[in-house]
């Protein structure tokens, strides 16, 4: 029995992605499952850290004060507020974070680094940092690094906008 190819089998109207799409789709979805388990491997081998939790420390770190509310540190996660939620509780539960109740709006939760979160931040910086200078930046020229930055941002900016299948009701 032959096999054929969906192209064979789909409406007429799907517009196929062409040779070179296709193959800069299949290198690029390897790539997609690779790099995030690999730099988790490497932080969490060095620190115990996922890079979940790495990215909630790190985001507060940058913030004033060292606090977010809630809601803004699972924008800047890229999270929603269940799974932040988790693992702020197990953050709280080791003492690197606290969280309360914002002054100003009862409603809203805060979440604040504390020092020993942040000495655990600071021991696993250059872990983090070595494992994404050794898998992603030390294989690209400079060229290829800028051209990287550009594509990303506009494929994070196109995930940013509704898709034709979401229901802004």
């Amino acid at each position: 029995m032959s096999s054929s190819s969906p192209r064979d089998t789909v409406a007429s109207d799907v517009v196929w992605l062409t040779d070179d799409q296709q193959r800069a789709w299949r290198q690029l979805v390897p790539l997609l499952v690779m790099l995030p388990a690999a730099l988790e491997r490497d932080l969490q081998r060095a620190t115990g850290l996922t890079i979940f939790e790495y990215m909630v420390l790190t985001n507060l770190s940058e913030a004033d004060q060292l606090t977010l509310p809630m809601s803004e540190l699972a924008r800047r996660a890229n999270s929603s507020l269940s799974r932040l939620s988790h693992v702020v509780s197990r953050l709280v539960d080791n003492g690197w974070v606290h969280k309360r109740s914002c002054p100003t709006d009862r409603r809203v939760s805060e979440v604040t680094l504390t020092k020993p979160g942040h000495a655990v931040l600071v021991k696993a910086a250059p872990h983090h940092v070595a494992s994404v200078r050794e898998r992603v930046i030390e294989p690209l020229s400079p060229a290829q690094l800028a051209d990287l930055g550009r594509a990303a941002e506009l494929i994070a900016e196109r995930l940013d906008q509704p898709g034709p299948d979401t229901n802004p009701a």
